[in-house]
C-alpha cells in the first residue's frame, strides 16, 4: 500500500466546518495502518453532520443579537449560549463540559451555522484570526484544564512603574489555602483587598502582623551602620499580604520533604511559640554569635533564615521571636519553592568525571524519538513551460507594445482613503510617463558635466504605500533606462525600526539618487538646512522627484533601447534576515521574465483580466502579480493601499464587487480583517472571482483564515475551488500555487500532524497527545518549468525520506537571482547541490533553498509547515515561532493581547536557544489580569508543545517596533529585547524548567588522609603555603617606645620628652586645621577625663566612647587607660537618621556591658531626644558624662596594670555578614601592633601621614588613636564624612602636607574616583600634586577591589600620582592588621585565575585575558612578627602553595577573643587558638574566616629572601554555597552590574537555596523590568546559576558601611521584611 493511497481526499466544496466537526478528529487521528508507513492524515470530514434542531438555531440568533445591541453580556451570552448547546457537543475527555463549551463559544467566531440569519461574527470576539483553529484553541483549554491547581507566585512593582495603574497596587493577600476551590487560577483580587483577613478566620493575625513590621528589625538590622543617612525604611502596613501561617508551614514542609539537607546534629528542641517569646528581651544580644561556627557543614538541620525564624527539619515553622513571619515576601518565595518542588527537569545522566571541568550537559537524543521510515524521495517536476509564440522578449517590450497598441487600456487604478478611485493610468500613460522619466535620469541629471547615471547603476524607489502610479512610472522608468530600481520603505523618522539596515544596503550597492513623490518628499524628516535629513546608516543621496514639473519630454529622435531578454539585473528586492540584517536579492531580467511567464500559465492569466491586489506592491507577490506579470498580459491592477484597509477592511471586497475582479492577491490577514468587518455589508458578491490568491498560505495557520472565509462568504457567491493559498519566498520568488479549478488538478488535501513528530522533524499522524496538532493545508503543485525537492535542514543538503520535514529546493532552470555583493551567501543558498543518502548529486543544474520547511504529500501537492525564520532549535528539536504564537493566542486573547500581536524568537543562553514570547497587552488589562494570562501562557505552551519559556514579557499597546505594514518587526524586537530596552510593563522569566543542561552539582571528595601528604615541608608534591612576615626580634632599631609595656606610658613619656611636638592634626570640610594636639595637650586631657572617671568608677570598668571623629576622642580614650577603664569606641548616631543608627550605639552598649558613656553635650541632647526616644527605650541607657568642661584636676595616681595581658580595649565591628563581634585587645598585643606598623611604615617622629579613616573599629582605630603616639609621628587625620561637602579634601591635604604615607577606605577613594574624575584639571590649577606619594594603601577586610585601585591610579596619574603607589591592607576581626604594603620590599603583584576552579575551591592559574579569568591582588606585605598559614577549612590541615584555603595567622598583636554575652566562647574558641591537625601541630594560630592562598613569586623582599604573595579571596561567611560549589558574592556581582548599563550597584544573597539578585536602577524607572532578563543571562552564563528573584531598588537602598563593604545580610533582612520598598520584584520560575 503507497502512501499516496492512505491519504484520503477532501474536496475543496466540503471544507466548511460545522460545529459538530470535530467530534471526528480524535477517533480519526487514531487510525493507524498495518504498514506503519502512514505518516500522516488528510483530514476528511464527515459526510453527515449533526444539524441542529431549528427552534435551537433560532434561540442562538436571538442571543447573539441581544448581545450585539448590547441587552446581554458577554459572560451571560456564553452562559446561555452554552446551556443551549450542550446536549450537542461531545465531551473530549476528562475535560468538564462547561469548560469545553464555554472555551469553544469563545474560540469560534464562525461556529455560527450558516442557515441563521443572524449570521455574524462579532467584533467583540476578536482576535487574530491568522493562527486560530478550534482544533487548536480547544487543546489549549483541554491543556490548561490539567494545570489549574499550580499556583505561582506574582511579581511586585511599585505603583508608578505601573504603566496603567491598576486597582490593586500590590499583591492582594494570597487565599490559595486549601480550602478554596481548587481549580481557578484567578486570584480574588479586589475582594480580598477590601477584606484583609478574608478566609483566615478572627482577625487576631492583626497584632501579629503589626508585630512583624515592628519587630522585623532583626539582629542584624538593628546593628546597622547605615551610610546612607536617612535611608528609607517605611513599611507600608496595608502593602503585606498576610499569609495563612499553617497554609506556610505545610508548604515549607512540602519543599523540605523535597530538599535534601544533611542533618549533621539533632534538631534543637524549639517547641513552639510562647516558650521562646520570653527570650524577646534580649534577642538582640544574640547579633554577636550569629552565624554558624566556621568549619561547620552549612547545612545543619535548623535554617535560619534572616527574619530570626528557624525551618525546623521537621518542616515545621517556629519563631525565635514569637513573631509568625510572614511578610509579602516569604509567602512569595514560598509560592515560588512550591512551583519548583516537583521540577520537571530531566534528570542529569552522571557523567561528571573531574569536578575541575564543569561540563556543560549534552542534550542526548531520545532513544525513543520517532525517526523517518519512508523511502527517500524523488524530485518532483512541474509541468513543462508552454511556448507562447506571441509572447513579448522582455518586461520593456511588453510595456511598448501594450502602450502602442492599446493605449486607452487601463493598467492600474489607484484609491484614496475613502475608498475611492483617485487616478486611472492606462497603458499609453505609462508608457509615454515611463519614456519622459528614463529620460530625463539618463540625460538631464548630471554632476560637473558628467552625467550622474549610466546604465547599470542603482536608483533607489522611495514611494509610499498609497501611491502605486508613481511608483509603476518610476519602476518602468527605471527599467526603460537600463538602470536598476531598488524599491524600499519610507523612513518615516530617523529611527525606523531596521532603517540603519536599509540604509546599509542602500550603501552597499552604491545608490546615489532616489526617486519620490512630491507629497512625499514634503514629509520626509528635515535637516535645519530644509534638505531631507541624512538617516541614521543611510549614504548621501540625492532626492529625486519624479512628478510631471520635474520631467522633460524626450526629443521625437531619442528612442528607449529596448533589447531582448538578459542576464543583466532587472530590479533588486530587498529581504531581512532572521538576525535583522538586510539583504538585496537581485533579480535578471532573464528571470523575470521566466517568473512571469510561469505565474501566467500556473494562474491561466489572460489578457484584459482584473485583479484586486491588497500586497505591497514593492515587493515579493503583490510584486510579481501587481506590477510584473500583470504587464506582460495587459491586465488591470486595482491596488487597495494599506492605510484604507486599516479604515475599511472590507474594501478589497467591495472592489471585487465593483470591478467583477477575476483574481483577487491577498493575505490571510486581509481575510480576517473582511470576516470582523462583514455583517455592515449585505450586497457584495464574490462570483466573479476565479481566483483567491493567499500569499501566506505557507503559514500553517493560514487554513483557519481560509476557512473560516469561506464560511461566511460562500453565502455571497464565493466557490470553494477558488480559494489558492501559495508558497513563496524572496530568493526563489513563487514556489507552488494551488491551480485554479478549470485546471483540472486533483482535489487540495488537509494534514492532521503531531506536534511532537514535526518538533523531530518527522511526520506523524497524532495518536497519543490529541491536543497537540498541527492542522495544514496543501499550497498546491510546483510551479512550471520548475524541479523541487526537500533537504535536510543541516549539515549536507541530504534529500529527505517521504514522511521527513526538510528545506524546500527549487530549480527553475534560469540562473540570475542572487543577493547582491554577497558572494558567499550566494553560493549557500542558490547554489545547492542536493545529493542521495549515498552521497551521489541528483542532478548537476544548482538549487535554490526557499527557508520553507516542509514535505511533498500524495498527488504531488506540496505541504509547508513552517520557515527557517521562525525555526527554533531547543534541546535538539525543533519549533516553529508561528506555532507558539497561535498557542499563545489561543489562551484568552480577546481579553487581554493588543490586537493579537506576539513575538516569539529565541535567544541563545547557555549553549541552547531559549524561547521568548512577547506580547502587546491591551491598556485596560489588570495586573492580576496579565500575570493570569501569562501563567496560563506557560502552562498551554509546555503542555503542547512540550518546550519551557525562557522569558515572557508584557509591553503597553503599539511599543514594540513594526514592520513596514503593521506587523511586528521581530529582529529589532529581539535586539531590544537583548540590549534591555525593551522596557515590558511585566515580566516572568522560567529559567528553572527550560534550562536542562547546567553541569551536574559538584560532590566533594574526600580528601587524602595526612600521612600520604607530608614529607618534610612538601604537602603533596608543593611547598607548604606558610609565609611570615621580618622577624621582629632581629629588626634592632634605636626605638625608645620599646622600653614601655603599656601604651598610656608611651604618652606620659612623650609629654615629658616633647611636650610640644603636635602629633594630631585635624581638618575640617575647608580644609583648614579644625583643632591639634601636642604631647602635652593630649596628656592633660586624658588627665581630666581620668580623674571624673575615678571616683565614680571602679577599675576594669567597661567605658562606651561615642564621639565624632577628633581630639576628644584620642583624649578620651587615654583618659580611661589612665583610670584603668576599658574603652570601647563607638560611632555616634547620625542626627538625621535616628532610627536606624541609634539601635546600633544601643546595642553595643548593651553587648559590651559598658556602665558609663562619655560624649560631647550635642550627642548628649540627641540622646535625649523625642526621636530617640521613639527609636529605643532611653530609661535604660547607663550613666552619660559630657567631658566638654571637664574641671582642670589632676588624677590622684595613674593605674597601672599588673600584667600587659590584661585587657586594653574592646574593638566592635559589625561583619558584612550582619554579626556584631567585639573583640578583645590586650596591653601587649596593642603594643606588638603599633611596633609591627611602625616598622613596616618606617614611621618616625620627623614624619608626617595622612588618614582618611574612620576611628572606630580595627586598623582604622589603630592609625588614629595608637600609631601616632607610639612612633611619635604626625598624624593629619581627615574625617571621611567631611568628603561629602568637599570630595578634594583629602587629596588637597595630602599635596599641600607633602604626605609620603597615607590611608584610606574604599568608600574614600570610591568618592574621589566619582566626584573627581571630570575635575582632575581644576585640581591641577589649585596646585594639587600627588607626586609626593610613595604608598596610599587601603585599609580593607575584604579581597582588593582591582578595577577600583586601578580606575584610582588611571584618574589622578594626571596629578603625579605614581601608579606603583596604591596598594591594599588586610585585617580582619582576630587580628586587625596581616599586611600593610608599607614602605620597602617589592610592588604588590597580580595573578589571574579561573573562576570556575575557585567554585571548586581551587586555584588554577591562567593568562591575562583568558576566559573567565579573575584578576587577584596581593593585599600588601606580611608584617613583620606575623606569620602564615593556608589550612584546609574542612580537615585543618595544612595546604600547598597556590592552593585555596583559610589564611590562619600567628602573631603577637592577635587579639586574644571575643567579647560575648553568653558564654558561646566554646563555639569560637578554635577560632582564636587552633592548631593544624597534622604537620606542626605545636602553634596555636588564629583563624581569619577568610579563604586565600600563598603564592612563591620570583620577586625578593627585603630580606633577599623569595617573596611570599598573600592573595585574599573573600570572606568565608559571605560565600554561597550552591549546587555543591562555592561562590564569591562579589563575582556575581560584578557580571551583574556588566549587563546593563542602568545597574549602579548590585548585592546578592541566598534564600532557601534560592539566589536573590538586588540591582540598584540608576535610570528611569520604565528600565526595571529590562533588567530581569539580562541579570538571569548573565548570571546564567557565566555562573551557571538560576537566579530565583530579582529585585529592582532605588540607588542607595544597598547599605554599606563605613569601610564601603556591602552588608548583604541586613540587606536580606530588609528584604525579606518588606522594608525595600523596591520598584520590581520578579519570582523566576
Amino acid at each position: 500500500m503507497t502512501v499516496g493511497d492512505v491519504f484520503s481526499h477532501v474536496c475543496a466544496a466540503s471544507q466548511r466546518e460545522t460545529l459538530s466537526d470535530t467530534q471526528f478528529r480524535p477517533s480519526l487521528a487514531e487510525t493507524k495502518t498495518s504498514t506503519g508507513l502512514l505518516t500522516m492524515m488528510l483530514e476528511p470530514t464527515p459526510a453527515v453532520a449533526v444539524t441542529l434542531p431549528a427552534e435551537v438555531r433560532e434561540k442562538l440568533a436571538e442571543l447573539e443579537l441581544e448581545l450585539s445591541e448590547g441587552d446581554i453580556t458577554q459572560k451571560g451570552y456564553e452562559k446561555k449560549r452554552g446551556k443551549l448547546l450542550a446536549p450537542y457537543i461531545p465531551q473530549i475527555q476528562g475535560v468538564d463540559p462547561s469548560l469545553q463549551i464555554d472555551n469553544r463559544i469563545q474560540a469560534s467566531s464562525q461556529a455560527v451555522l450558516p442557515g441563521s440569519k443572524h449570521n455574524k461574527s462579532r467584533a467583540a470576539n476578536t482576535r487574530d484570526e491568522r493562527f486560530r483553529s478550534d482544533l487548536h484553541t480547544e487543546a489549549v483549554q483541554a491543556a490548561l484544564a490539567k494545570y489549574k491547581e499550580r499556583k505561582m507566585p506574582m511579581p511586585s512593582k511599585r505603583r508608578s512603574v505601573l504603566v496603567q495603574s491598576s486597582v490593586e497596587a500590590c499583591t492582594p493577600p494570597d487565599t490559595s489555602s486549601a480550602s478554596e476551590d481548587e481549580g481557578s487560577l484567578r486570584r480574588q483580587g479586589r475582594l480580598a483587598t477590601s477584606t484583609p483577613y478574608q478566609g483566615h478566620g478572627p482577625p487576631a493575625v492583626e497584632h501579629w502582623f503589626n508585630r512583624v513590621i515592628q519587630g522585623s528589625s532583626t539582629s542584624s538590622s538593628a546593628s546597622s551602620t547605615s551610610s546612607h543617612p536617612g535611608g528609607r525604611s517605611v513599611t507600608n502596613t496595608t502593602s503585606h499580604a498576610v499569609l495563612n501561617v499553617n497554609a506556610a508551614a505545610t508548604a515549607l514542609a512540602d519543599f523540605m520533604a523535597h530538599t535534601q539537607l544533611d542533618n549533621h546534629s539533632a534538631p534543637p528542641d524549639v517547641t513552639g511559640l510562647s516558650e521562646r517569646s520570653s527570650l524577646h528581651a534580649e534577642r538582640p544580644q544574640v547579633a554577636s554569635v550569629r552565624g554558624v561556627s566556621r568549619g561547620y557543614n552549612h547545612h545543619t538541620s535548623v535554617m535560619e533564615t534572616a527574619d530570626g525564624c528557624e525551618w525546623r527539619s521537621d518542616g515545621s515553622l517556629s519563631l525565635m521571636d514569637g513573631v509568625p513571619v510572614n511578610s509579602r515576601v516569604s509567602s512569595k518565595i514560598q509560592q515560588l519553592l512550591n512551583t519548583l518542588k516537583r521540577p520537571k527537569r530531566p534528570p542529569l545522566r552522571e557523567f561528571f568525571v573531574d569536578d575541575f571541568e564543569e561540563l556543560l550537559d549534552v542534550q542526548q537524543p531520545d532513544p525513543n524519538q520517532p525517526k523517518p521510515e519512508g523511502q527517500h524521495m524523488s524530485p518532483l517536476e512541474g509541468d513543462p513551460l508552454g511556448g507562447v509564440n506571441t509572447w513579448p522578449p522582455s518586461l520593456p517590450a511588453a510595456l511598448h507594445r501594450w502602450g502602442t497598441t492599446q493605449p486607452k487600456s487601463p493598467c492600474l487604478t489607484a484609491l484614496d482613503n475613502a475608498g475611492k478611485p483617485v487616478y486611472t493610468l492606462t497603458y499609453g500613460k505609462l508608457w509615454t510617463r515611463s519614456q519622459k522619466l528614463a529620460y530625463t535620469l539618463l540625460n538631464k541629471l548630471s554632476t560637473r558635466n558628467e552625467p550622474l547615471l549610466v546604465p547599470g547603476d542603482r536608483v533607489a524607489l522611495v514611494f509610499p504605500n498609497n501611491d502605486p502610479v508613481m511608483f509603476m512610472v518610476a519602476f518602468y522608468g527605471c527599467l526603460l533606462a537600463e538602470l536598476v530600481p531598488v524599491p524600499i520603505e519610507v523612513p518615516l523618522t530617523r529611527k525606523d525600526a531596521g532603517s540603519q539596515q536599509i540604509g546599509f544596503l542602500l550603501g552597499s550597492c552604491g545608490v546615489t539618487l532616489a526617486l519620490t513623490t512630491d507629497a512625499c518628499q514634503k514629509g520626509l524628516p528635515k535637516a535645519q538646512t530644509g534638505e531631507v535629513a541624512t538617516f541614521k546608516g543611510w549614504p548621501r543621496l540625492l532626492w529625486f522627484v519624479t512628478d510631471g514639473k520635474h520631467v522633460v519630454k524626450p526629443p521625437k529622435d531619442w528612442h528607449p533601447p529596448i533589447r531582448d531578454t538578459s542576464n543583466d539585473i532587472a530590479y533588486i528586492e530587498y529581504k531581512t534576515s532572521k538576525e535583522g540584517s538586510t539583504m538585496g536579492i537581485t533579480v535578471s531580467n532573464a528571470a523575470t521574465l521566466a517568473h512571469c511567464h510561469a505565474l501566467t500559465q500556473a494562474c491561466g492569466y489572460t489578457e484584459g483580466e482584473t485583479i484586486t491586489n491588497v500586497l505591497d506592491f514593492k515587493r515579493e507577490a503583490g510584486l510579481w502579480h501587481g506590477v510584473l506579470t500583470s504587464v506582460m498580459n495587459r491586465m488591470h491592477v486595482i491596488s487597495i493601499p494599506y492605510s484604507l484597509m486599516k479604515v475599511n477592511p472590507l474594501s478589497w471586497i467591495q472592489k471585487v464587487h465593483t470591478y467583477k475582479a477575476r483574481v483577487a492577491v491577498v493575505k490571510s490577514r486581509d481575510m480576517h480583517w473582511s470576516l470582523l468587518a462583514q455583517r455592515d455589508q449585505r450586497d457584495v458578491s464574490l462570483s466573479s472571482l476565479r481566483m483567491l490568491i493567499v500569499a501566506d498560505g505557507a503559514n500553517p495557520w493560514s487554513i483557519s483564515s481560509c476557512d473560516a472565509f469561506l464560511n461566511v462568504f460562500q453565502a455571497r457567491g464565493l466557490r470553494p475551488e477558488v480559494i489558492c493559498p501559495c508558497a513563496s519566498s524572496s530568493e526563489a520568488m513563487t514556489v507552488a500555487i494551488r491551480r485554479p479549478p478549470e485546471m483540472g488538478v486533483p482535489p487540495p488535501g488537509k494534514a492532521v500532524l503531531s506536534m511532537g513528530g514535526l518538533s523531530h522533524s518527522v511526520i506523524r499522524v497524532d495518536t497519543e497527545e490529541k491536543l497537540s496538532v498541527l492542522t495544514v493545508q496543501d499550497v498546491g503543485q510546483v510551479m512550471p518549468g520548475t524541479l523541487v525537492c526537500v533537504v535536510r535542514v543541516e549539515g549536507t543538503p541530504y534529500l529527505c525520506q517521504t514522511d521527513e520535514v526538510g528545506e524546500i529546493c527549487v530549480n527553475s532552470g534560469i540562473p540570475g537571482v542572487a543577493y547582491y555583493g554577497l558572494p558567499g551567501m550566494t553560493k549557500n543558498i542558490f547554489e545547492t547541490i542536493p545529493v542521495t543518502s549515498s552521497g551521489i548529486p541528483i542532478c548537476d543544474r544548482p538549487f535554490t533553498r526557499t527557508s520553507l520547511l516542509g514535505f511533498v504529500g500524495p498527488d504531488s501537492l506540496v505541504f509547508v509547515v513552517g520557515k527557517m525564520d521562525g525555526l527554533m532549535v531547543v534541546s535538539g528539536r525543533r519549533h516553529n515561532a508561528d506555532d507558539v504564537v497561535a498557542t499563545a493566542l489561543a489562551v484568552e486573547p480577546m481579553k487581554f493581547v493588543y490586537r493579537g500581536r506576539i513575538a516569539v524568537f529565541s535567544v541563545s543562553v547557555l549553549h541552547d536557544e531559549r524561547i521568548v514570547v512577547v506580547a502587546e497587552q491591551r491598556p485596560d488589562a489588570s495586573e492580576e489580569d496579565s500575570f493570569q494570562w501569562m501563567s496560563r501562557v506557560l502552562q498551554a505552551i509546555d503542555s503542547i508543545h512540550q518546550v519551557g519559556v525562557y522569558c515572557l514579557a508584557l509591553v503597553p499597546a503599539n511599543t514594540l517596533p513594526k514592520a513596514p505594514l503593521g506587523g511586528i518587526h521581530i529582529s529589532e524586537t529581539k535586539q531590544r529585547f537583548l540590549e534591555g530596552a525593551l522596557h515590558p510593563c511585566n515580566v516572568l522569566m522560567c529559567p528553572h524548567t527550560c534550562v536542562t543542561n547546567l553541569p551536574k552539582p559538584r560532590q566533594k571528595q574526600p580528601e587524602v588522609g595526612p600521612a600520604s601528604m607530608i614529607v618534610g615541608n612538601l604537602v603533596a608534591g608543593k611547598r607548604i603555603a606558610q609565609a611570615c612576615g621580618r622577624d621582629v626580634a632581629q629588626l634592632e632599631d634605636n626605638d625608645q617606645a620599646r622600653k614601655f609595656l603599656y601604651i598610656q606610658d608611651v604618652l606620659q613619656w612623650r609629654a615629658q620628652a616633647t611636650p610640644d611636638h603636635p602629633v594630631f592634626l585635624v581638618l575640617n570640610a575647608k580644609g583648614t586645621v579644625a583643632s591639634t594636639a601636642s604631647c602635652l595637650q593630649l596628656h592633660k586631657r586624658a588627665e581630666r577625663v581620668a580623674a571624673a572617671l575615678m571616683g565614680r568608677l571602679n577599675t576594669g570598668d567597661h567605658v562606651a566612647l561615642v564621639y565624632p571623629p577628633g581630639i576628644d576622642l584620642i583624649a578620651t580614650f587615654y583618659g580611661c587607660l589612665y583610670a584603668g577603664c576599658v574603652p570601647v569606641t563607638v560611632r555616634p548616631p547620625h542626627p538625621q537618621n535616628l532610627a536606624t543608627t541609634l539601635p546600633t550605639v544601643k546595642m553595643i552598649v548593651e553587648v559590651s556591658k559598658s556602665v558609663c558613656i562619655l560624649t560631647t553635650q550635642a550627642i548628649m541632647k540627641l540622646f535625649r531626644s523625642k526621636e530617640a526616644a521613639a527609636a529605643v527605650d532611653v530609661k535604660s541607657w547607663p550613666m552619660v558624662l559630657d567631658t566638654d568642661d571637664l574641671p582642670r584636676k589632676k588624677s590622684p595616681q595613674m593605674y597601672k596594670p599588673p600584667t600587659p595581658e590584661m585587657l586594653a580595649y574592646l574593638d566592635f565591628s559589625v561583619s558584612t555578614t550582619g554579626i556584631l563581634a567585639g573583640v578583645k585587645m590586650s596591653h601587649s598585643a596593642t603594643s606588638a601592633l603599633c611596633r609591627s606598623i611602625k616598622l613596616q611604615c618606617e614611621l618616625y617622629p620627623s614624619r608626617q601621614i595622612a588618614i582618611c579613616l574612620d576611628p572606630y573599629c580595627g586598623l582604622g582605630f589603630a592609625l588614629w588613636c595608637l600609631c601616632s603616639l607610639y612612633s611619635g609621628h604626625q598624624s593629619i587625620l581627615v574625617p571621611p564624612l567631611e568628603l561629602e561637602s568637599n570630595a578634594s579634601l583629602w587629596l588637597a591635604a595630602v599635596s599641600q602636607y607633602k604626605v609620603r604615607v597615607t590611608f584610606c577606605s574604599y568608600s574614600v577613594m570610591e568618592m574621589c574616583t566619582k566626584g573627581l574624575g571630570s575635575q582632575t584639571e581644576a585640581l591641577r590649577l589649585r596646585n594639587v600634586n600627588l607626586s609626593c606619594v610613595r604608598t596610599c594603601m587601603v585599609v580593607a577586610e575584604e579581597r582588593p577591589r582591582i578595577a577600583l585601585t586601578q580606575s584610582f591610579s588611571k584618574i589622578f596619574k594626571d596629578l603625579g600620582l605614581s601608579p606603583r603607589a596604591v596598594s591594599t591592607t588586610f585585617g580582619c576581626r582576630v587580628n586587625v592588621a596581616v599586611c600593610l604594603q608599607g614602605t620597602a620590599g617589592p610592588d604588590p603583584t597580580t595573578v589571574y585565575v579561573d573562576m570556575r576552579a575557585l567554585r571548586h575551591d581551587r586555584v588554577r592559574l591562567v593568562e591575562r585575558g583568558s576566559p573567565h579569568s579573575l584578576p587577584l591582588m596581593e593585599s600588601g606585605k606580611i608584617l613583620p612578627g606575623v606569620k602564615v598559614i593556608i589550612a584546609n577549612t574542612e580537615t585543618k590541615g595544612p595546604l600547598g602553595d597556590s592552593h585555596l584555603g583559610e589564611v590562619w595567622v600567628s602573631s603577637p598583636h592577635n587579639a586574644t577573643g571575643y567579647y560575648t554575652v553568653y558564654g558561646e566562647e566554646a563555639l569560637h574558641a578554635d577560632h582564636f587558638n587552633t592548631k593544624l591537625s597534622f604537620g606542626d601541630t605545636q602553634t596555636v594560630w588564629a583563624r581569619t574566616g577568610y579563604l586565600g592562598f600563598l603564592r612563591r613569586t620570583e620577586l625578593t623582599d627585603a630580606s633577599g629572601e623569595r617573596h611570599d604573595a598573600l592573595y585574599v579571596v573573600g570572606s568565608l561567611d559571605e560565600t554561597l554555597e550552591l549546587r555543591g560549589m562555592r561562590y564569591h558574592p562579589i563575582d556575581i556581582e560584578t557580571s551583574v552590574i556588566r549587563s546593563h548599563k542602568s545597574i549602579a550597584e548590585c548585592a546578592v544573597f541566598t534564600w532557601t537555596n534560592l539566589l536573590v539578585v538586588v540591582v540598584e536602577l540608576e535610570g528611569s524607572e520604565q528600565e526595571a523590568l529590562d533588567l530581569v532578563a539580562l541579570v538571569t543571562n548573565v548570571v546564567l552564563e557565566e555562573h551557571y546559576l538560576i537566579v530565583g528573584v530579582v529585585v529592582v531598588v532605588d540607588p542607595g537602598v544597598i547599605p554599606i558601611n563605613s569601610r564601603g563593604e556591602k552588608q548583604r545580610m541586613h540587606l536580606r533582612d530588609g528584604f525579606l521584611a518588606d522594608q525595600l520598598d523596591p520598584i520590581y520584584v520578579a519570582y523566576n520560575m
